[in-house]
């Protein structure tokens, strides 16, 4: 079965960093692109961060500078090391694998930074 599980994600300062976490099973990890979304509360759910096979990232242009991603296919694993973080990037954060317009997601870490 296809599985994505998140983890984490907690309560953090303002200022602070957290290193979120994806491991990845019941698909060929390597081929996907990788991609971590968040949801604010009462938001749409909107990219973070993609990462191909490659290991080429793409960020969401705001983000740029405080967060990276990057992914180990060895242990079919995504990462988002997020620093600096402010309160508005409070939200719950989904890892999303994606092979063409195919997308298999995760159930989401909450993160929460408080001012």
């Amino acid at each position: 079965q296809v599985q994505l599980v998140e983890s984490g994600g907690g309560l953090v300062q303002a200022g602070g960093s957290l290193r979120l976490s994806c491991a990845a099973s019941g698909l060929d990890f390597s081929v996907y692109i990788m991609e971590w979304y968040r949801q604010a509360p009462g938001g749409q759910r909107e990219l973070v961060a993609s990462i191909a096979k490659d290991g080429s990232a793409y960020y969401t242009g705001s983000l740029k500078g405080r967060f990276t991603i990057s992914r180990d296919n060895a242990k079919n694993t995504v990462y988002l090391q997020m620093n600096n973080l402010k309160p508005e990037d409070t939200a719950v954060y989904y890892c999303d694998a994606r092979l063409g317009i195919r997308d298999l997601w995760g159930k989401g870490t909450l993160v929460t930074v408080a001012s």
